[in-house]
């Protein structure tokens, strides 16, 4: 899949769809057209059938994300015009991580910070390399976080890590991360690769219908409870036992074999 930048790349192995951010001269720094292209590659990730995982990594071996490029930002983030413009196209990308349909796992190598905390946030998983390090600087730049984005944050955390890691605005080491459940799992540097993709093929070797389903229970359970939507609820469960892999679930583990799950 070729992008509008080559700042960002979208290929497919298998059933994994792999999305890099490809600036490592910058320690991956997201500009305006890398937050366009997230959308596009996320967009097109979740319209391919053959695609049952989405993993987000950074080029290089420094970060996964250090964060929006703030040499943009005199240009593109000066003005309440402007400003609203690039938020408009990076809530866009955002919205569309946080929602797609299919698992979607953050593979974080080194720095880890603002704008990356955000994007990981929007994955189901985090599986960090020993030596990251996640920071939320906001306060040393002196801008404000939204609403959603400070929600986020606070509902994997809880408040008192949320207010913490905005506070200080410092840097937090992997382990600090795990212990305050930013990271669900933390792996030896030189081991990450082989687990988060053995990893994504466990995920992707699952039947899709349940995963989905989970996902959307998920979802749902962390609204307000005025805002749930039973009726979906209940409908992605029906789903689920009137599908074939329901069916070829039971016979597999009756027939001691393997599934092969196709998503119908």
């Amino acid at each position: 899949m070729k992008l509008q930048t080559e700042a960002m790349i979208a290929q497919k192995e298998g059933a994994i769809g792999w999305i890099i951010f490809n600036n490592p001269a910058r320690h991956n720094a997201v500009s305006l057209p890398m937050w366009q292209g997230l959308f596009d590659a996320v967009t097109a990730f979740a319209a391919d059938d053959e695609v049952r995982v989405i993993v987000l990594k950074g080029a290089g071996e420094k970060a996964f994300v250090s964060g929006a490029d703030i040499s943009e930002f005199e240009e593109k983030r000066s003005t309440t015009a402007n400003i609203a413009a690039y938020n408009a196209v990076s809530h866009q990308a955002t919205a569309a991580l946080q929602e797609v349909g299919k698992p979607t796992v953050a593979m974080i190598r080194g720095y880890c910070v603002g704008g990356g905390v955000a994007i990981a946030l929007c994955c189901d998983l985090r599986i960090a390399a020993e030596g990251s390090s996640f920071a939320v600087p906001a306060a040393k730049l002196g801008l404000g976080y939204e609403f959603d984005g400070v929600r986020k944050l606070v509902d994997v955390v809880g408040p008192s890590f949320a207010r913490e890691i905005f506070y200080t605005a410092r840097q937090f080491s992997v382990q600090e991360a795990a212990a305050m459940g930013l990271v669900n799992r933390v792996v030896p540097a030189e081991s990450l690769d082989t687990y988060v993709r053995e990893y994504a093929e466990r995920i992707a070797a699952n039947a899709p219908l349940t995963v989905a389903s989970i996902k959307t229970l998920v979802a749902q359970i962390m609204k307000d409870e005025s805002q749930r939507d039973p009726a979906l609820c209940k409908a992605v469960v029906e789903r689920c036992f009137a599908s074939a892999d329901y069916i070829e679930g039971r016979q597999a583990f009756m027939e001691k074999r393997k599934p092969r799950f196709t998503g119908r």
